[in-house]
This record gives C-alpha cells, structure tokens and sequence, in this order.
C-alpha cells in the first residue's frame, strides 16, 4: 500500500452512541485511523457535507439493523488520499477527491475515512473541498429527478413548465440550476427569507409558500405545471393534483405514506404520482464536478463550521431550516 508520509496512528472523529439527541448527543473520541482493504482508499477529510438523511438515521428511522453503535456519522466527504490499497490503480496518494460513503457504514465526520474505489472520484482543479463535498447526495438526487423528466442539460433540450418546491435547501438549490440548464421554465417555493436567494440562482417565478398563491402552488400567469420536482416532507397529492397539466407528473424525494399510496393509485391515470430513490452513479457525480468547475452550477452554502463545532453544524441541518448546504470542515 502507497501511504502519504507518516500517517498517523489515531485520530479524532464525532460518534454517537444512542438514538436521538441531536447535536448534543455528538461527542469527540480518539480512535484507530481505518485500516484499508484491497480495494479502498484513506482520505484525509477536508470537508463533509451534512443530509437530512443523517438525522434520520440518528432518530432511529433504520433502527434496529442500521447504525450499529458507537456510529460515525456523514456520507458526502472530500479531501485528498493519504493511503490507497493494494488492489487500487486508479487514484495515488495525493490525488484529491470527493466520495459517497455506505450510509450503513458512515464515517465522514473524522479526520480520515476508508472509502470505496467504486464511490470516489478526482476533483477537478478550481473546485473547493466544500464545494464538492455538497454533490453526492444532494447533487445526484436532483439531477436524477430531472432526468425522469427527460430534463437534457447540453442545451438542445425544450424544456417544459415545471414547480421546484423546497427549492432553497441543499437538493432544492441544485435542482433549480440544474433544471434552467434543461431549458425548463422554473417556478419554485421557498420560505419568504430565501425568495431572492432562489431567484438569483434561476427561478423564473418564487412563491412564499406561507402566502396564499404559495399554499395554491399557483403561479402568475395561472399555467399549470407538466412536472413537480417535491422536495417538501408535507407535500401532498391531494394538493399538487390540480396544479398539474392534463398528463402532468409529480416527482417525489420526499415520499410520505400518502404519496405512496397515490403512487400505486395513479399508475394507470393520466395524471401520475412518482416516487424516486437515488442511485450513486460516479458518471453522474464526475459530470455535476465538471458542472462546478465550468461556473455552470455553484454549491450554497448555508453555513461553513469548524470541525470543533460539529455539533453546531448537526443542528443547523436538523432544523431543517437550512438554506443550501451545511458543511464541516476539517
């Protein structure tokens, strides 16, 4: 195995050991650094990104079979290889990168992290550990709910009328750009805070969800929607249905068990419900990097925290108030 220098024997990480808590719950431990099997990679962290699904996992959503305690949590990291295994010729110490952990196995809030050759890819020049650390989970997902759509980003697309709702959180904010790349006439919803934000990444047309219009999802000119891309825990059929064209389709990340249920309902109506589930696809991920590094998509940031304000950073992003990404760096 190629090693980096001399690295080190132990480092510091953030683990929980119980179900619920929050950020108060996170503590700092001295632990082995990971050994690496055949065909993995060490990184040396610079940022992690922080997901809703982090929580979710901390609130015991998976219990009992996921995490198994004490747990490390984060998924979405980048930093640079201080180790690569013996099996590995892809990459070589030094390289930076940007990887998906297994989020039954987690591992991102730690100075190191063994990652998969198969869920890491090289970071382009010009692109920021930070930048890149908010694209695994929450870029793909809304560049996959595009492509149900058949959302094409070369330009050659023509587009149609589509709603973003939760459009100034991590995936919202992605989903936004990524859809005027697609040629699509925007319309989204965000809390009154954010509506200036989200139109400077794009929106055509932002609803305070909390207005009236908003609560309708009914836009200036009245023209209903071909797509909903819902990123909203809250959205429901019953009140996306008679906002959609006649063969219009929802597009739902965020899957409550009535949605689920319209799913099944509606496979054979004109008007469909869809429930989507992202896949890590490193094409997918190399071609958002390319994206970042071309000016043509940006990362939000919500907020940046010191790897000693881990806890903080938990927090911000179990509100479920946050705007763009919560990232920690390291």
């Amino acid at each position: 195995m190629a090693t980096a220098g001399i690295k080190p024997s132990t480092m510091r990480a953030v683990q929980y050991s119980r179900y619920g808590g929050g950020g108060a719950s996170l503590k700092f431990v001295e632990i082995p650094v990971p050994s690496l099997k055949k065909d993995q990679v060490l990184i040396k962290v610079e940022a992690a990104s922080l997901n809703p699904a982090d929580s979710k996992v901390q609130r015991g959503l998976l219990r009992p079979f996921v995490p198994r305690f004490p747990f490390i949590p984060v998924t979405d990291v980048a930093g640079e290889i201080a180790e690569v295994g013996s099996a590995v010729s892809e990459f070589k110490v030094g390289d930076k990168v940007v990887a998906a952990l297994k989020f039954w196995k987690a591992g991102g809030l730690a100075e190191y992290v063994a990652a998969s050759v198969s869920l890491t890819v090289l970071r382009p020049d010009g692109v920021s550990a930070a930048e890149a650390a908010g694209l695994p989970m929450a870029g793909l997902t809304a560049l996959q709910a595009l492509k149900v759509i058949g959302t094409q980003f070369n330009g050659t697309g023509i587009g149609s009328n589509i709603l973003i709702t939760a459009a100034s959180g991590g995936t919202g904010t992605y989903a936004v750009q990524l859809a005027k790349l697609g040629n699509h006439h925007v319309t989204a919803t965000c809390g009154a805070r954010n509506v200036e934000l989200v139109a400077s990444i794009g929106a055509d047309e932002v609803l305070d969800y909390k207005t009236p219009e908003g609560a309708a999802l009914k836009n200036s000119s009245g023209k209903k929607y071909d797509y909903i891309v819902n990123g909203t825990k809250d959205g429901k059929w019953s009140a996306f249905k008679p906002s959609l064209s006649s063969r219009g389709k929802v597009v739902d990340l965020a899957p409550n068990f009535g949605n689920v249920i319209a799913w099944i309902l509606t496979k054979f109506t004109k008007k469909k419900m869809s429930v989507f589930l992202m896949s890590l696809t490193m094409g997918e991920l190399r071609f958002l990097l390319e994206l970042v590094k071309e000016g043509k998509l940006k990362t939000v940031f919500d907020s940046r925290h010191p790897f000693e304000k881990a806890a903080d950073a938990w927090d911000k992003c179990l509100s479920g108030h946050a705007t763009g990404k919560v990232i920690v760096e390291i």
